[in-house]
């Protein structure tokens, strides 16, 4: 069963994908690595878990922003690539938990992300990861993740997009 297959089966629906907050794109693809900016907690455009985990929020809340995290994420990734079926594996990601000083259960935040993976992918979906605490987050968000994902085929032309040409060589003096 394909990843699109699995996200009915499950009863997710993805949301549309956020725009980026700041100047960048939400994935860049080089050869058959999707390379996916750091993504967070948002609906509806609006950032959804806020503050320090372990004191603004639990590591229940924290697992919840992670999941919310990877369902962004997946949005971007059907973006780039048209369809998750393309996706071969996730490869390599990195959770990060805006919380305590004292704050030492980061992966446990950042499993809520993980285990959402593994349900749409399945063994596909197990990757390497690191999970770390920072002391702040953009806009004060509780979690960012960013993930490596290997993909199948040829790069999509995304419609409403135009291929530019490369530059042309500056023109030099007649010579008289």
């Amino acid at each position: 069963m394909g990843a699109e297959a699995r996200l009915k089966a499950l009863g997710i629906e993805l949301p549309v994908p956020p725009h980026p907050m700041a100047t960048y794109v939400h994935a860049a693809r080089s050869g058959n690595l999707l390379f996916v900016s750091g993504h967070g907690p948002v609906r509806s455009e609006r950032i959804t878990h806020r503050g320090r985990v372990g004191h603004d929020l639990t590591i229940e809340q924290g697992q919840e922003a992670a999941r919310l995290t990877g369902l962004n994420l997946l949005a971007s990734v059907r973006e780039a690539l048209g369809s998750l079926d393309r996706v071969r594996r996730i490869v390599k990601v990195l959770g990060m938990v805006q919380c305590t000083d004292d704050f030492t259960e980061h992966p446990r935040v950042i499993n809520g992300f993980s285990n959402l993976m593994v349900e749409v992918f399945g063994e596909a979906g197990r990757h390497a990861r690191s999970a770390v605490g920072m002391g702040s987050l953009p806009f004060g968000m509780s979690v960012e993740i960013e993930m490596i994902v290997e993909v199948s085929g040829a790069a999509v032309r995304r419609l409403g997009t135009r291929r530019s040409r490369p530059p042309r060589p500056a023109a030099r003096g007649r010579r008289r």
